[in-house]
Protein backbone atom coordinates (compact mmCIF):
# COMPACT_ATOMS: atom_id res chain seq x y z
CA UNK A 1 0.00 0.00 0.00
CA UNK A 2 1.44 3.35 -1.00
CA UNK A 3 2.24 6.08 1.53
CA UNK A 4 -0.41 8.38 -0.04
CA UNK A 5 -3.17 5.78 0.30
CA UNK A 6 -2.17 5.11 3.91
CA UNK A 7 -2.35 8.80 4.71
CA UNK A 8 -5.76 9.13 3.06
CA UNK A 9 -7.12 6.18 5.03
CA UNK A 10 -5.85 7.67 8.29
CA UNK A 11 -7.46 11.01 7.46
CA UNK A 12 -10.77 9.34 6.64
CA UNK A 13 -10.77 7.29 9.84
CA UNK A 14 -10.03 10.28 12.05
CA UNK A 15 -12.50 12.47 10.17
CA UNK A 16 -15.30 10.00 10.83
CA UNK A 17 -14.55 10.02 14.55
CA UNK A 18 -14.05 13.75 15.03
CA UNK A 19 -16.63 16.52 15.46
CA UNK A 20 -17.61 17.82 12.00
CA UNK A 21 -16.64 21.39 12.85
CA UNK A 22 -13.23 20.85 14.41
CA UNK A 23 -10.57 23.54 14.10
CA UNK A 24 -8.48 21.19 11.96
CA UNK A 25 -11.29 20.67 9.45
CA UNK A 26 -11.86 24.40 9.30
CA UNK A 27 -8.20 25.13 8.61
CA UNK A 28 -8.18 22.65 5.73
CA UNK A 29 -11.38 24.08 4.27
CA UNK A 30 -10.04 27.61 4.34
CA UNK A 31 -6.77 26.76 2.64
CA UNK A 32 -8.48 24.84 -0.16
CA UNK A 33 -11.69 26.83 -0.67
CA UNK A 34 -12.48 29.94 -2.62
CA UNK A 35 -12.55 32.16 0.46
CA UNK A 36 -8.81 32.00 1.11
CA UNK A 37 -7.46 35.52 0.48
CA UNK A 38 -4.99 35.58 -2.38
CA UNK A 39 -1.50 36.97 -1.91
CA UNK A 40 -2.36 39.91 -4.16
CA UNK A 41 -5.30 40.92 -1.99
CA UNK A 42 -3.42 40.50 1.27
CA UNK A 43 -0.47 42.46 -0.12
CA UNK A 44 -2.74 45.27 -1.26
CA UNK A 45 -3.33 46.32 2.34
CA UNK A 46 0.11 47.94 2.18
CA UNK A 47 -1.04 50.23 -0.65
CA UNK A 48 -1.83 53.56 0.97
CA UNK A 49 -5.02 54.11 -1.04
CA UNK A 50 -6.47 50.61 -0.63
CA UNK A 51 -8.40 49.39 2.43
CA UNK A 52 -8.96 45.63 2.69
CA UNK A 53 -11.86 44.71 4.97
CA UNK A 54 -12.89 41.17 5.83
CA UNK A 55 -15.50 39.03 7.56
CA UNK A 56 -17.50 35.87 7.07
CA UNK A 57 -20.83 36.44 5.29
CA UNK A 58 -23.37 37.95 7.71
CA UNK A 59 -25.97 39.20 5.26
CA UNK A 60 -27.52 41.76 5.04
CA UNK A 61 -24.89 43.51 7.20
CA UNK A 62 -22.08 42.09 5.05
CA UNK A 63 -22.68 39.41 2.44
CA UNK A 64 -20.66 37.33 0.00
CA UNK A 65 -17.72 39.19 -1.48
CA UNK A 66 -18.24 39.89 -5.17
CA UNK A 67 -22.03 39.43 -5.02
CA UNK A 68 -24.45 41.99 -6.45
CA UNK A 69 -25.28 42.88 -2.84
CA UNK A 70 -22.16 42.76 -0.67
CA UNK A 71 -23.97 44.12 2.40
CA UNK A 72 -25.19 47.54 3.42
CA UNK A 73 -22.22 48.08 5.76
CA UNK A 74 -19.78 47.29 2.95
CA UNK A 75 -21.66 49.59 0.56
CA UNK A 76 -21.66 52.39 3.13
CA UNK A 77 -17.96 52.07 3.94
CA UNK A 78 -16.98 51.84 0.27
CA UNK A 79 -18.94 54.98 -0.61
CA UNK A 80 -17.59 57.04 2.30
CA UNK A 81 -13.97 55.99 1.87
CA UNK A 82 -14.13 56.47 -1.91
CA UNK A 83 -14.95 60.14 -1.34
CA UNK A 84 -11.71 60.40 0.63
CA UNK A 85 -9.71 58.77 -2.18
CA UNK A 86 -9.57 55.18 -0.89
CA UNK A 87 -10.47 51.99 -2.73
CA UNK A 88 -12.13 49.27 -0.63
CA UNK A 89 -11.53 45.56 -1.21
CA UNK A 90 -13.85 43.23 0.67
CA UNK A 91 -13.06 39.52 1.21
CA UNK A 92 -14.57 36.61 3.10
CA UNK A 93 -12.67 34.57 5.66
CA UNK A 94 -13.85 33.05 8.94
CA UNK A 95 -14.58 35.63 11.61
CA UNK A 96 -11.88 34.37 13.97
CA UNK A 97 -9.33 34.55 11.16
CA UNK A 98 -10.48 37.99 10.06
CA UNK A 99 -9.95 39.27 13.61
CA UNK A 100 -6.52 37.66 13.87
CA UNK A 101 -5.27 38.89 10.50
CA UNK A 102 -6.56 42.41 11.12
CA UNK A 103 -5.06 42.52 14.59
CA UNK A 104 -1.69 41.51 13.10
CA UNK A 105 -1.96 44.14 10.36
CA UNK A 106 -2.30 41.67 7.47
CA UNK A 107 -5.74 43.13 6.76
CA UNK A 108 -6.97 46.66 7.41
CA UNK A 109 -10.40 46.27 8.97
CA UNK A 110 -13.25 43.95 9.84
CA UNK A 111 -16.90 44.66 9.07
CA UNK A 112 -19.83 43.81 11.33
CA UNK A 113 -17.88 44.07 14.58
CA UNK A 114 -19.25 44.75 18.05
CA UNK A 115 -16.98 46.61 20.44
CA UNK A 116 -16.77 43.41 22.49
CA UNK A 117 -15.43 41.48 19.47
CA UNK A 118 -12.10 43.31 19.49
CA UNK A 119 -11.78 46.03 22.16
CA UNK A 120 -8.24 46.78 20.95
CA UNK A 121 -9.39 47.73 17.43
CA UNK A 122 -10.04 51.34 16.42
CA UNK A 123 -13.79 51.95 16.19
CA UNK A 124 -15.65 54.86 14.60
CA UNK A 125 -17.65 56.97 17.03
CA UNK A 126 -20.78 56.47 14.89
CA UNK A 127 -21.85 52.87 14.11
CA UNK A 128 -22.30 51.69 10.53
CA UNK A 129 -24.90 49.09 11.48
CA UNK A 130 -27.20 47.73 14.13
CA UNK A 131 -27.80 44.20 15.36
CA UNK A 132 -30.50 42.51 17.43
CA UNK A 133 -29.34 39.18 18.86
CA UNK A 134 -31.85 36.38 19.42
CA UNK A 135 -31.89 32.67 20.21
CA UNK A 136 -33.32 30.14 17.75
CA UNK A 137 -34.46 26.53 18.12
CA UNK A 138 -35.90 23.74 16.00
CA UNK A 139 -39.48 24.73 15.02
CA UNK A 140 -40.89 21.91 17.19
CA UNK A 141 -38.97 23.02 20.28
CA UNK A 142 -41.08 25.03 22.74
CA UNK A 143 -38.17 26.25 24.91
CA UNK A 144 -38.11 29.99 25.62
CA UNK A 145 -35.23 32.19 26.75
CA UNK A 146 -35.64 33.76 30.19
CA UNK A 147 -32.13 34.78 31.22
CA UNK A 148 -28.98 32.71 31.56
CA UNK A 149 -30.61 30.39 34.07
CA UNK A 150 -32.95 29.14 31.36
CA UNK A 151 -29.93 27.82 29.41
CA UNK A 152 -29.45 25.04 31.96
CA UNK A 153 -29.90 21.66 30.29
CA UNK A 154 -29.58 23.18 26.81
CA UNK A 155 -26.74 23.01 24.30
CA UNK A 156 -25.90 26.44 22.88
CA UNK A 157 -24.45 26.53 19.36
CA UNK A 158 -22.09 29.49 18.74
CA UNK A 159 -19.65 30.61 16.05
CA UNK A 160 -15.93 30.72 16.77
CA UNK A 161 -14.68 34.23 17.50
CA UNK A 162 -18.14 35.83 17.68
CA UNK A 163 -19.11 38.15 20.50
CA UNK A 164 -22.79 38.29 21.43
CA UNK A 165 -23.21 40.20 24.70
CA UNK A 166 -20.90 40.59 27.66
CA UNK A 167 -23.16 38.39 29.77
CA UNK A 168 -23.59 35.69 27.14
CA UNK A 169 -19.89 35.83 26.23
CA UNK A 170 -19.03 35.21 29.88
CA UNK A 171 -21.40 32.24 30.02
CA UNK A 172 -19.84 30.79 26.86
CA UNK A 173 -16.31 31.25 28.20
CA UNK A 174 -17.18 29.61 31.52
CA UNK A 175 -18.66 26.55 29.81
CA UNK A 176 -16.44 26.34 26.74
CA UNK A 177 -14.94 22.96 27.63
CA UNK A 178 -18.35 21.35 28.20
CA UNK A 179 -19.77 20.42 24.79
CA UNK A 180 -23.04 19.45 26.43
CA UNK A 181 -23.49 23.18 27.07
CA UNK A 182 -21.47 24.91 24.33
CA UNK A 183 -20.76 23.74 20.76
CA UNK A 184 -18.45 26.01 18.76
CA UNK A 185 -18.47 25.82 14.96
CA UNK A 186 -16.09 27.57 12.58
CA UNK A 187 -15.58 28.33 8.92
CA UNK A 188 -16.08 31.08 6.36
CA UNK A 189 -19.87 30.40 6.03
CA UNK A 190 -21.09 28.95 9.34
CA UNK A 191 -24.76 30.04 9.18
CA UNK A 192 -25.98 27.28 6.87
CA UNK A 193 -24.14 24.69 8.95
CA UNK A 194 -25.72 25.99 12.16
CA UNK A 195 -29.21 25.86 10.66
CA UNK A 196 -28.58 22.31 9.40
CA UNK A 197 -27.65 21.23 12.93
CA UNK A 198 -30.86 22.76 14.29
CA UNK A 199 -32.96 21.08 11.61
CA UNK A 200 -31.33 17.72 12.38
CA UNK A 201 -31.99 18.15 16.13
CA UNK A 202 -28.27 17.79 16.78
CA UNK A 203 -28.20 20.91 18.94
CA UNK A 204 -30.74 22.85 20.99
CA UNK A 205 -30.20 26.59 20.54
CA UNK A 206 -28.38 28.82 18.06
CA UNK A 207 -27.47 32.48 18.66
CA UNK A 208 -27.93 34.81 15.69
CA UNK A 209 -28.90 38.27 14.53
CA UNK A 210 -32.57 38.75 13.60
CA UNK A 211 -31.74 40.58 10.34
CA UNK A 212 -29.45 37.72 9.33
CA UNK A 213 -32.06 35.06 10.02
CA UNK A 214 -34.74 37.04 8.18
CA UNK A 215 -32.43 37.46 5.18
CA UNK A 216 -31.67 33.73 5.19
CA UNK A 217 -35.37 32.87 5.39
CA UNK A 218 -36.13 35.27 2.53
CA UNK A 219 -33.59 33.46 0.36
CA UNK A 220 -35.29 30.11 1.06
CA UNK A 221 -38.76 30.79 -0.34
CA UNK A 222 -40.96 27.73 -0.23
CA UNK A 223 -39.09 26.24 2.74
CA UNK A 224 -41.65 24.79 5.15
CA UNK A 225 -39.39 24.35 8.17
CA UNK A 226 -37.52 27.34 9.59
CA UNK A 227 -35.78 27.95 12.93
CA UNK A 228 -38.08 29.31 15.61
CA UNK A 229 -37.17 32.48 17.49
CA UNK A 230 -37.14 31.65 21.21
CA UNK A 231 -36.37 35.06 22.68
CA UNK A 232 -34.34 38.24 22.23
CA UNK A 233 -31.03 38.68 24.04
CA UNK A 234 -29.84 42.21 23.29
CA UNK A 235 -29.29 44.97 20.75
CA UNK A 236 -25.84 46.21 19.74
CA UNK A 237 -24.24 48.71 17.40
CA UNK A 238 -22.09 47.23 14.64
CA UNK A 239 -19.02 48.82 13.09
CA UNK A 240 -16.31 48.68 10.50
CA UNK A 241 -13.38 48.47 12.92
CA UNK A 242 -9.78 49.19 11.93
CA UNK A 243 -6.54 47.41 12.67
CA UNK A 244 -4.61 48.81 15.63
CA UNK A 245 -1.50 48.18 13.50
CA UNK A 246 -2.47 50.96 11.08
CA UNK A 247 -1.03 54.33 12.07
CA UNK A 248 -3.90 56.10 10.34
CA UNK A 249 -6.62 53.94 11.90
CA UNK A 250 -7.93 56.88 13.90
CA UNK A 251 -8.19 59.02 10.77
CA UNK A 252 -10.06 56.26 8.90
CA UNK A 253 -12.44 55.76 11.82
CA UNK A 254 -13.14 59.49 11.90
CA UNK A 255 -13.85 59.51 8.15
CA UNK A 256 -16.39 56.74 8.62
CA UNK A 257 -18.00 58.48 11.57
CA UNK A 258 -18.43 61.76 9.72
CA UNK A 259 -19.58 60.06 6.52
CA UNK A 260 -22.12 57.90 8.36
CA UNK A 261 -23.42 60.89 10.31
CA UNK A 262 -23.86 62.85 7.08
CA UNK A 263 -25.75 60.00 5.42
CA UNK A 264 -27.99 59.58 8.42
CA UNK A 265 -28.90 63.25 8.14
CA UNK A 266 -29.40 63.56 4.39
CA UNK A 267 -31.25 60.28 3.82
CA UNK A 268 -28.53 58.62 1.77
CA UNK A 269 -28.15 55.83 4.37
CA UNK A 270 -31.81 54.93 4.00
CA UNK A 271 -31.35 54.64 0.24
CA UNK A 272 -28.55 52.15 0.83
CA UNK A 273 -30.70 50.25 3.32
CA UNK A 274 -33.57 50.20 0.81
CA UNK A 275 -31.47 47.92 -1.38
CA UNK A 276 -31.70 45.33 1.42
CA UNK A 277 -35.29 45.94 2.47
CA UNK A 278 -34.23 47.53 5.77
CA UNK A 279 -35.28 50.63 7.68
CA UNK A 280 -33.01 53.17 9.37
CA UNK A 281 -32.29 52.10 12.94
CA UNK A 282 -31.24 55.35 14.60
CA UNK A 283 -31.33 59.11 14.47
CA UNK A 284 -28.21 61.17 13.83
CA UNK A 285 -25.89 61.06 16.89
Amino acid sequence: MSRLICILLVVLVFSSCSPPDSDTATAVAETTGGTQPSASIIDSHSEPDTIVIAADPWCPHNCEAGADHEGYMVDLAREILAEAGYAVKYINVSWARALQMTREGQLDAVVGAFRTDAPDFVFPEVPQGHSTIALYTHPDNSWAYDGLESLQGQQLLVINGYSYTRELDRYIEQNLTDQEKIWVISGPSPLNRAIELLEQDRTDIFVEDTYVMAWWAGSKRGLTSRPRQAGLVSESDAFVAFSPAREDAGKLAELLSEGTRQRLADGRLQKILDNYGLTQWTEMP
